[in-house]
């Protein structure tokens, strides 16, 4: 029983994580976003990944080099559809807002990225596992549909008064498209696995290789990301803003955050892995849904619920949802 509790400790604290990675996109002043996001993504996508996988996986290159070519590029290109969703989340707020936008993306990702790998597993509908798996996932997108309209409430009662333009057509299509894309990073995590397998055979112990897959997989996610930044450097002419004064805290908070995100994928691939084979299919929604709790937590501790206290209540059933949709999840993985 202690050892079962182990990958779910696992897949909790990379939820702490997530949920916590966030809030060094508050200190981005006085960089210019694109240059905060290249210095970010750098220590996110490669410099941790790459430090920590050589740490534990012994001949790392060589073991990725030995792998099927086609898990190495399908899992790249998995990573760098992500990334193309998380700039379409950044294009979807100013339609609908941060709240609906938050909402929908959570929502679709969790479900997309935990129900591709469940249907990829072979007789995936006959599992013992099956009815369970779908209906946490099912609770899963209650719970975050209640935690949006809860940020939707509290949005509107700070825009009293203000004009607001929303375009719901336009950013609910865009919304949509980037839950689906940003599920793809599991997708991509999944369809890697047989790089995991080859650093398995040059002795890496399975928690471990699972941080040779994540090295693949964000090397495409790093292309997107990186590249995206360099677009936004060139175009707006701000490669300066790298030097701008008194820009020490921001730097800071950029690298902070990356090792949070990639702590977050690190510990989660690590809990996933040890589940077994559905440990991508509930430990994806579990990562997701937790984190969105604990990111609540912190929005919460900032005073950014205020003066919101209806809002705030049904923030807090959205949160007892989605802790209900969390236990069916976990209870999916011990059906026989």
């Amino acid at each position: 029983m202690e050892f079962a509790l182990i990958p779910f400790a696992l897949v909790f604290l990379a939820s702490i994580f997530q949920g916590t990675f966030g809030l060094g996109m508050k200190f981005m002043a006085p960089l210019k976003w694109e240059a905060w996001w290249l210095v970010h993504a750098t220590v996110a996508m490669v410099l941790f990944p790459l430090i920590w996988a050589l740490a534990v996986v012994p001949n790392l290159f060589e073991a990725i080099a030995n792998a099927p070519a086609e898990a190495i590029l399908v899992g790249m290109l998995f990573g760098f559809l992500w990334g193309i969703g998380g700039i379409m989340f950044g294009k979807s707020i100013p339609y609908i807002g941060i709240s609906l936008t938050y909402g929908i993306v959570m929502g679709v990702c969790s479900a997309v990225g935990s129900l591709i790998p469940f249907f990829q597993l072979e007789n995936a509908t006959s599992l013992p596992a099956f009815p369970y798996v779908m209906t946490g996932v099912a609770v899963m997108l209650v719970g975050v549909a209640i935690t949006a309209l809860a940020g939707i409430r509290r949005d509107k009662l700070e825009q009293q008064g203000k004009k607001s333009e929303v375009n719901l057509k336009v950013g609910l299509t865009i919304a949509v498209v980037s839950g689906i894309l940003s599920a793809l990073l599991n997708v991509g995590f999944v369809n890697a696995q047989p790089v995991g397998k080859a650093a398995e055979a040059y002795g890496t112990i399975a928690r471990n290789s699972s941080l040779a897959i994540w090295v693949v997989v964000l090397i495409g996610a790093y292309i997107m990301n990186a590249g995206y930044a360099v677009f936004l450097l060139t175009k707006n002419k701000t490669w300066g803003s790298f030097a701008v004064p008194k820009a020490r805290k921001a730097y800071f908070w950029s690298i902070v955050a990356g090792l949070l995100w990639f702590g977050a994928l690190g510990v989660y691939g690590q809990g996933a892995t040890l589940m077994g084979d559905m440990g991508p299919v509930i430990g994806w929604p579990i990562l997701l849904g937790v984190s969105l709790i604990v990111s609540n937590i912190w929005a919460y501790l900032n005073q950014e619920w205020k003066g919101a206290s209806k809002p705030f209540s049904l923030l807090l059933v959205g949160l007892l949802v989605l802790l209900i949709a969390t236990i069916i999840l976990g209870y999916s993985n011990g059906v026989a």
